[in-house]
């Protein structure tokens, strides 16, 4: 059995943003980015961890935040707006004893992704 693949979404402009589909695959996510990347969870737990590739270009930051938001068990439970913190590859840390798909993370900053930007996301 193969690895399970990452969700997906190429931006307008041409960027790729990739989104953890489980525990399993948050872990793997997580190993493939890069120091400088740009990293998206919600502030609440049972997210995808979002990770644009390379060099995020204009909208793509917001584009990243609803992505995660809109896979997120808070979305799922409460279809209200949704804080999801953003942060770089270099800040996120395991410990020992964390469970498969937890990571801490420093040097957040939080959006509030707004209700009507989640319904307006074509998935």
């Amino acid at each position: 059995m193969g690895k399970e693949k990452f969700r997906e979404l190429v931006t307008g402009k041409g960027t790729l943003i990739l989104a953890g589909r489980s525990e399993n695959n948050n872990e793997d996510l997580v190993k493939q980015v890069e120091p400088s990347e740009e990293v998206f969870h919600t502030v609440a737990v049972g997210s995808p961890f979002v990770n644009i590739k390379g060099k995020p270009k204009l909208g793509d930051v917001k584009k990243a935040a609803i992505f995660c938001a809109r896979y997120s068990k808070v979305w799922r439970d409460n279809k209200t707006d949704v804080l999801v913190h953003r942060f770089k590859g270099k800040d996120i840390y395991k410990s020992k004893g964390m469970k498969t798909g937890t990571f801490g993370v420093r040097n957040t900053k939080t959006i509030r992704v707004k209700k009507k930007w989640i319904e307006g996301f074509g998935v």
